[in-house]
Protein backbone atom coordinates (compact mmCIF):
# COMPACT_ATOMS: atom_id res chain seq x y z
CA UNK A 1 0.00 0.00 0.00
CA UNK A 2 1.31 3.03 -0.96
CA UNK A 3 1.34 6.11 1.60
CA UNK A 4 1.72 9.94 0.68
CA UNK A 5 4.82 11.55 2.62
CA UNK A 6 6.15 14.96 2.59
CA UNK A 7 9.26 15.70 3.53
CA UNK A 8 10.01 19.39 4.45
CA UNK A 9 13.59 20.81 3.93
CA UNK A 10 15.86 19.84 0.66
CA UNK A 11 19.32 19.52 2.61
CA UNK A 12 21.34 16.83 2.52
CA UNK A 13 19.56 15.01 5.00
CA UNK A 14 16.07 15.60 3.19
CA UNK A 15 17.49 14.38 0.04
CA UNK A 16 18.08 11.38 1.46
CA UNK A 17 15.07 11.15 3.59
CA UNK A 18 13.52 11.33 0.32
CA UNK A 19 15.12 8.52 -1.62
CA UNK A 20 15.03 6.00 0.88
CA UNK A 21 11.01 6.60 1.03
CA UNK A 22 10.83 6.91 -2.90
CA UNK A 23 12.71 3.52 -3.01
CA UNK A 24 10.07 2.01 -0.98
CA UNK A 25 7.55 3.01 -2.84
CA UNK A 26 6.26 5.48 -1.95
CA UNK A 27 5.30 9.25 -3.56
CA UNK A 28 7.10 12.34 -2.20
CA UNK A 29 6.94 15.87 -2.09
CA UNK A 30 9.57 18.02 -1.36
CA UNK A 31 9.29 21.31 0.21
CA UNK A 32 12.24 23.71 0.62
CA UNK A 33 11.79 27.68 0.10
CA UNK A 34 14.85 27.87 -2.42
CA UNK A 35 15.04 26.71 -5.61
CA UNK A 36 18.55 26.02 -5.76
CA UNK A 37 18.33 23.45 -2.55
CA UNK A 38 15.13 21.70 -4.70
CA UNK A 39 17.22 21.25 -7.85
CA UNK A 40 20.42 20.05 -5.59
CA UNK A 41 18.14 17.36 -4.01
CA UNK A 42 16.56 16.25 -6.83
CA UNK A 43 20.58 15.47 -8.28
CA UNK A 44 21.27 13.96 -5.00
CA UNK A 45 18.10 11.79 -5.44
CA UNK A 46 18.24 10.54 -8.53
CA UNK A 47 16.64 8.60 -10.67
CA UNK A 48 13.61 7.23 -10.58
CA UNK A 49 11.82 10.25 -9.85
CA UNK A 50 8.46 9.97 -11.33
CA UNK A 51 6.61 10.01 -7.83
CA UNK A 52 8.46 13.05 -6.43
CA UNK A 53 7.40 16.51 -6.64
CA UNK A 54 8.77 19.56 -5.48
CA UNK A 55 7.07 22.95 -4.17
CA UNK A 56 8.66 26.15 -2.50
CA UNK A 57 5.93 26.11 0.38
CA UNK A 58 3.71 23.95 2.10
CA UNK A 59 0.15 25.76 0.61
CA UNK A 60 1.50 24.87 -2.88
CA UNK A 61 0.62 21.06 -2.71
CA UNK A 62 -2.55 20.09 -4.32
CA UNK A 63 -5.08 19.67 -2.43
CA UNK A 64 -4.93 15.76 -2.19
CA UNK A 65 -1.86 16.25 -0.27
CA UNK A 66 -4.17 17.51 2.39
CA UNK A 67 -4.33 13.63 3.62
CA UNK A 68 -0.42 12.59 3.58
CA UNK A 69 0.05 9.98 5.91
CA UNK A 70 3.42 11.41 7.40
CA UNK A 71 4.97 14.84 7.20
CA UNK A 72 8.95 15.17 8.25
CA UNK A 73 10.21 18.54 9.28
CA UNK A 74 14.01 18.04 8.19
CA UNK A 75 14.80 22.27 8.57
CA UNK A 76 18.07 23.21 10.49
CA UNK A 77 18.21 22.98 14.44
CA UNK A 78 16.56 26.58 15.18
CA UNK A 79 13.58 25.95 17.66
CA UNK A 80 11.61 28.84 15.83
CA UNK A 81 11.95 27.67 12.56
CA UNK A 82 10.67 24.11 13.85
CA UNK A 83 7.54 25.71 15.31
CA UNK A 84 7.36 27.58 12.40
CA UNK A 85 7.26 24.80 9.94
CA UNK A 86 5.46 22.31 12.86
CA UNK A 87 2.65 25.34 13.22
CA UNK A 88 2.09 25.52 8.55
CA UNK A 89 1.47 21.84 9.05
CA UNK A 90 -1.10 21.69 11.27
CA UNK A 91 -2.65 24.52 9.26
CA UNK A 92 -2.73 22.97 5.91
CA UNK A 93 -2.59 19.03 6.82
CA UNK A 94 -5.81 17.13 8.19
CA UNK A 95 -5.41 15.86 11.71
CA UNK A 96 -5.07 12.38 10.84
CA UNK A 97 -1.51 13.60 9.25
CA UNK A 98 1.35 11.84 11.30
CA UNK A 99 3.86 15.06 12.12
CA UNK A 100 7.09 14.33 12.59
CA UNK A 101 10.79 16.02 13.68
CA UNK A 102 14.48 14.94 12.22
CA UNK A 103 15.83 16.53 14.88
CA UNK A 104 19.40 15.27 16.43
CA UNK A 105 17.89 16.59 19.92
CA UNK A 106 15.60 19.30 20.67
CA UNK A 107 13.30 18.27 23.21
CA UNK A 108 9.79 17.01 22.26
CA UNK A 109 8.36 19.33 24.79
CA UNK A 110 9.49 22.53 23.44
CA UNK A 111 8.71 21.32 19.85
CA UNK A 112 4.78 20.88 20.88
CA UNK A 113 4.35 23.23 23.16
CA UNK A 114 2.64 25.53 20.45
CA UNK A 115 1.14 22.76 18.69
CA UNK A 116 -2.74 21.99 18.46
CA UNK A 117 -2.76 18.24 18.02
CA UNK A 118 0.42 17.08 20.22
CA UNK A 119 -0.67 13.74 20.34
CA UNK A 120 0.12 13.42 16.63
CA UNK A 121 3.86 14.24 16.93
CA UNK A 122 6.65 12.26 16.92
CA UNK A 123 10.76 12.76 16.75
CA UNK A 124 12.09 10.31 14.08
CA UNK A 125 15.49 10.73 13.45
CA UNK A 126 17.20 9.59 10.69
CA UNK A 127 21.12 9.27 10.26
CA UNK A 128 23.44 10.70 7.32
CA UNK A 129 23.40 9.07 5.21
CA UNK A 130 19.33 8.65 5.57
CA UNK A 131 18.81 6.27 2.23
CA UNK A 132 21.75 3.90 3.85
CA UNK A 133 22.09 3.75 7.63
CA UNK A 134 19.11 1.46 8.66
CA UNK A 135 18.23 2.62 12.68
CA UNK A 136 16.10 5.39 13.02
CA UNK A 137 15.18 6.69 16.51
CA UNK A 138 11.67 7.24 17.25
CA UNK A 139 11.17 9.26 20.52
CA UNK A 140 7.44 10.24 21.75
CA UNK A 141 6.43 13.42 23.28
CA UNK A 142 4.69 13.47 26.56
CA UNK A 143 1.49 13.38 24.62
CA UNK A 144 2.20 11.25 21.76
CA UNK A 145 -0.51 8.45 21.38
CA UNK A 146 0.62 4.89 21.41
CA UNK A 147 -1.37 4.73 17.78
CA UNK A 148 1.05 7.14 16.48
CA UNK A 149 3.72 5.51 17.41
CA UNK A 150 2.56 2.23 16.32
CA UNK A 151 1.94 3.59 13.14
CA UNK A 152 5.15 5.71 12.67
CA UNK A 153 7.55 2.54 13.93
CA UNK A 154 4.90 0.43 11.20
CA UNK A 155 5.67 2.26 8.83
CA UNK A 156 9.27 3.01 8.66
CA UNK A 157 9.77 -0.41 9.31
CA UNK A 158 7.68 -1.48 6.39
CA UNK A 159 10.25 0.64 4.71
CA UNK A 160 13.54 -1.45 5.76
CA UNK A 161 14.50 0.70 8.48
CA UNK A 162 15.07 -0.41 11.84
CA UNK A 163 13.51 1.26 14.81
CA UNK A 164 14.77 2.30 18.30
CA UNK A 165 12.22 3.12 20.40
CA UNK A 166 13.23 5.19 23.30
CA UNK A 167 11.04 5.50 26.79
CA UNK A 168 11.91 8.64 27.62
CA UNK A 169 13.09 11.91 25.82
CA UNK A 170 16.36 12.51 26.80
CA UNK A 171 19.32 15.43 24.99
CA UNK A 172 20.79 13.94 22.17
CA UNK A 173 18.68 10.25 22.51
CA UNK A 174 20.95 7.57 22.05
CA UNK A 175 23.01 7.90 19.30
CA UNK A 176 24.39 11.59 19.82
CA UNK A 177 24.81 10.79 23.45
CA UNK A 178 27.08 7.63 23.02
CA UNK A 179 28.51 9.47 19.99
CA UNK A 180 29.21 12.72 21.77
CA UNK A 181 31.03 10.57 25.08
CA UNK A 182 33.31 8.71 22.80
CA UNK A 183 34.24 12.27 20.78
CA UNK A 184 35.09 13.48 24.76
CA UNK A 185 37.50 11.27 25.25
CA UNK A 186 39.03 11.43 21.62
CA UNK A 187 39.53 14.73 21.82
CA UNK A 188 40.81 14.43 25.86
CA UNK A 189 43.31 11.81 24.27
CA UNK A 190 44.88 14.49 21.37
CA UNK A 191 45.08 17.07 23.76
CA UNK A 192 47.63 15.20 26.58
CA UNK A 193 49.10 14.16 23.46
CA UNK A 194 48.28 10.28 23.66
CA UNK A 195 47.45 9.83 20.17
CA UNK A 196 47.09 12.07 17.01
CA UNK A 197 43.61 11.88 15.14
CA UNK A 198 44.55 8.55 12.30
CA UNK A 199 45.91 6.50 15.66
CA UNK A 200 42.27 7.17 16.90
CA UNK A 201 40.67 6.31 13.94
CA UNK A 202 42.75 3.25 12.82
CA UNK A 203 41.89 1.48 16.87
CA UNK A 204 38.00 2.95 16.48
CA UNK A 205 37.66 1.34 13.16
CA UNK A 206 39.78 -1.99 13.54
CA UNK A 207 38.70 -2.87 16.75
CA UNK A 208 35.61 -1.04 18.41
CA UNK A 209 33.97 -0.91 14.49
CA UNK A 210 34.36 -4.11 13.40
CA UNK A 211 33.13 -5.75 16.46
CA UNK A 212 29.84 -2.88 17.41
CA UNK A 213 28.58 -3.29 13.89
CA UNK A 214 28.05 -6.72 14.41
CA UNK A 215 27.34 -6.89 18.28
CA UNK A 216 26.60 -3.77 20.22
CA UNK A 217 28.80 -2.56 23.36
CA UNK A 218 25.95 -4.55 25.90
CA UNK A 219 26.50 -7.60 24.34
CA UNK A 220 30.01 -7.01 23.61
CA UNK A 221 30.09 -6.58 27.21
CA UNK A 222 28.39 -9.70 27.96
CA UNK A 223 30.95 -11.97 26.11
CA UNK A 224 33.87 -10.22 27.80
CA UNK A 225 32.35 -10.83 31.44
CA UNK A 226 30.70 -8.15 33.33
CA UNK A 227 33.26 -8.98 35.90
CA UNK A 228 36.35 -8.18 33.83
CA UNK A 229 34.00 -4.85 32.97
CA UNK A 230 33.81 -3.83 36.30
CA UNK A 231 36.93 -4.64 37.55
CA UNK A 232 38.41 -2.41 34.44
CA UNK A 233 35.27 0.73 35.60
CA UNK A 234 36.88 0.67 39.12
CA UNK A 235 40.85 2.23 38.02
CA UNK A 236 39.41 3.42 35.06
CA UNK A 237 36.63 5.71 35.47
CA UNK A 238 38.42 7.87 36.88
CA UNK A 239 40.69 8.42 34.65
CA UNK A 240 38.29 9.00 31.96
CA UNK A 241 37.35 12.91 30.78
CA UNK A 242 34.57 14.24 32.38
CA UNK A 243 34.83 17.47 31.36
CA UNK A 244 31.27 19.40 30.86
CA UNK A 245 32.00 22.31 28.33
CA UNK A 246 33.02 21.30 24.46
CA UNK A 247 36.53 21.00 24.59
CA UNK A 248 39.06 24.03 23.72
CA UNK A 249 40.58 22.40 20.49
CA UNK A 250 37.23 21.84 18.72
CA UNK A 251 36.47 25.88 19.47
CA UNK A 252 39.52 26.80 17.70
CA UNK A 253 39.30 24.52 14.92
CA UNK A 254 35.58 25.80 14.58
CA UNK A 255 37.06 29.58 14.87
CA UNK A 256 39.39 29.02 12.31
CA UNK A 257 37.00 27.67 9.72
CA UNK A 258 38.47 24.09 9.84
CA UNK A 259 34.89 22.38 10.22
CA UNK A 260 35.80 18.87 7.97
CA UNK A 261 34.42 18.38 4.17
CA UNK A 262 32.65 21.25 3.87
CA UNK A 263 35.47 23.66 4.31
CA UNK A 264 38.03 21.63 2.96
CA UNK A 265 40.41 21.28 6.24
CA UNK A 266 39.53 19.75 9.33
CA UNK A 267 40.96 16.71 11.37
CA UNK A 268 42.00 15.78 7.57
CA UNK A 269 42.52 17.27 4.39
CA UNK A 270 39.50 16.84 2.33
CA UNK A 271 41.64 16.90 -1.12
CA UNK A 272 40.56 14.72 -4.30
CA UNK A 273 41.63 12.04 -2.77
CA UNK A 274 40.00 11.83 0.62
CA UNK A 275 36.66 12.58 -1.35
CA UNK A 276 37.29 9.55 -3.34
CA UNK A 277 37.90 7.53 -0.43
CA UNK A 278 34.74 8.57 0.57
CA UNK A 279 32.44 7.98 -1.79
CA UNK A 280 34.60 4.58 -2.01
CA UNK A 281 33.22 3.87 1.49
CA UNK A 282 29.55 5.12 0.71
CA UNK A 283 29.43 2.59 -2.15
CA UNK A 284 30.86 -0.23 0.25
CA UNK A 285 28.83 0.65 3.11
CA UNK A 286 25.63 -1.37 2.09
CA UNK A 287 27.96 -4.63 2.00
CA UNK A 288 28.67 -3.51 6.08
CA UNK A 289 25.14 -3.09 6.29
CA UNK A 290 24.44 -6.50 4.65
CA UNK A 291 26.73 -8.45 7.17
CA UNK A 292 25.23 -6.72 10.18
CA UNK A 293 21.63 -7.80 9.12
CA UNK A 294 22.90 -11.11 8.49
CA UNK A 295 23.85 -11.72 12.02
CA UNK A 296 19.51 -11.48 13.09
CA UNK A 297 18.80 -13.07 10.35
CA UNK A 298 20.42 -16.18 11.58
CA UNK A 299 19.40 -15.32 15.31
CA UNK A 300 15.53 -15.43 13.91
CA UNK A 301 16.54 -18.97 12.57
CA UNK A 302 18.07 -20.23 15.90
CA UNK A 303 15.28 -18.80 17.68
CA UNK A 304 12.54 -20.66 14.70
CA UNK A 305 14.61 -24.09 15.35
CA UNK A 306 14.56 -23.88 19.22
CA UNK A 307 11.14 -22.57 19.36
Amino acid sequence: MQHRVVVIGAGIMGARICKHILRSGHPVALIDPSKEALENAEKTIGNPREALTTHTKIDALPDLWRAAMMVIEVVPEVLSLKHQVIADSEAFFDDSTLIASNTSGLPTAELTKNMRCPERFVITHFFNPADLIPAVELVPGPKTSEAVVAKTAAFLQSTGKKVARLRADVPGFIANRLQHALMRECFHLMATGVADAEAIDLVTRYALGVRLAMIGPLLQRDLNGLDTHLNIARYLYADLDARDTPPETLARMVAAGDIGRKSGQGFYTWDAEQQTKMEQIERLLPELIALAAQVDANEGELRCQNG
